[in-house]
């Protein structure tokens, strides 16, 4: 029997979101960037699949840790 893995509940996969329009101006003005400049994932990656990113898309990825805190990063979707 195969036994699936639910990555996105994952303990040590972060909190991965697709940006509203909205946000994703916001962010790129708070940031003074423009999306090409951000880090990029791919619309291939994984997670990037199972939460809809497409080419174009902007990631929030929120990871939680004992020294930081809460960290929180961008990453601009490519093909």
């Amino acid at each position: 029997m195969v036994r699936k893995l639910d990555i996105l509940n994952h303990e040590l996969v972060p909190k991965h979101e697709v940006l509203s329009p909205e946000e994703k101006r916001r962010v790129l003005k708070e940031l003074g960037v423009k999306p090409e400049m951000l880090p990029w994932i791919r619309s291939s990656d994984p997670i990037a699949r199972i939460i809809g990113a497409k080419p174009g898309d902007i990631v929030k990825i929120t990871r939680r840790s004992r020294t930081a805190g809460v960290f929180v990063a961008y990453r601009f979707v490519v093909p």
